[in-house]
């Protein structure tokens, strides 16, 4: 199921050299693409990129992080949309999941909901005709740099240089320019929707420990309605009632990947935190990253 290729190697701020290695995972709609930090053997720590992003937004976060932690089950880092599936997944799965980090993000986003019948009913007609017309679609082809503009224009909290580290993985070359390899369905309507009293329900069933890290011009300033920020208040409420970690850090939505040095101690802080004082020989497998 898994197919690794394109070994290349790094160098961590410790200076160790760490095998990075693409991985491709075929599923029914067409192909996952991912990156293996680490070691093959020992339990991963699932990084998952946020809605428009992709894997290469941990690119200077993870070198930065330990790479020798040993849990019996994986944990979970997540930024944005990433954040939103970690907590929906450790809500449904809370045996599996160790720890969970959420970097900019909630865990969840609810709905208002007397809005949820419009904002899923909408989803679903424009899922409807986009089915319609994709095949008449084509994609628009590029300069390199004017799709940094547009990637920057669009995603004001990321810097010059992230820019360039997402377009490695965002761009891929055609006759005439380059064109971006995201599903066109990520400017749809979300349909997966949840209210905050759900949202509660599911997040009283995470039993993993869970550090929220937000940026102060992050995610919140992005919302406009006043009700939102109440949701995100209760929902961090929450957190703290189940002695979960909240940190307020400076930078904006992208701070992980601008400036990871200014979340890097605090995420290895808490994974370290995690780490067993004594383990077995089957236990002492390092943390795949």
């Amino acid at each position: 199921m898994q197919t690794l290729k394109g070994v290349r190697h790094l160098m961590t701020s410790a200076t160790m050299k760490q095998t990075v290695s693409e991985f491709n995972m075929p599923v029914p709609w067409g192909e996952m693409r991912g990156k293996v930090w680490g070691p093959d053997r020992g339990r991963p720590i699932l990084c998952l990129h946020g809605w428009a992003d992709n894997c290469g937004t941990f690119n200077t976060l993870i070198p930065l992080l330990p790479k020798a932690l040993q849990w019996k089950r994986f944990s979970i880092i997540g930024h944005s949309m990433g954040g939103n599936v970690a907590g929906m997944f450790s809500a449904l799965y809370p045996e599996m999941v160790e720890s969970v980090v959420l970097l900019d993000s909630y865990g969840f986003i609810p709905t208002d909901s007397k809005e949820l019948h419009t904002v899923i009913r909408q989803g679903f007609e424009e899922m409807l005709q986009f089915e319609k017309k994709k095949d008449e679609m084509k994609e628009k082809v590029y300069t390199y740099e004017n799709a940094l503009m547009r990637l920057l224009a669009a995603n004001p909290s990321l810097s010059k240089q992230s820019a360039h580290i997402l377009l490695e993985r965002g761009l891929a070359q055609v006759e005439g320019g380059v064109v971006f390899t995201r599903d066109f369905r990520i400017n749809l309507k979300n349909v997966v929707r949840v209210s905050l009293e759900q949202s509660l329900e599911l997040q009283s069933r995470i039993q993993a420990r869970v550090l929220v890290v937000l940026a102060e011009e992050g995610f919140e300033k992005m919302f406009s309605e006043p009700e939102q920020k109440t949701f995100t208040s209760t929902l961090l409420q929450g957190y703290k009632d189940q002695s979960g970690m909240v940190v307020n850090v400076p930078g904006d939505h992208h701070v992980h990947l601008n400036t990871p040095e200014t979340v890097a101690q605090i995420v290895t802080d808490f994974l370290q935190e995690e780490a067993p004082s004594h383990s077995t020989a089957e236990d002492t497998q390092a943390a795949k990253l």
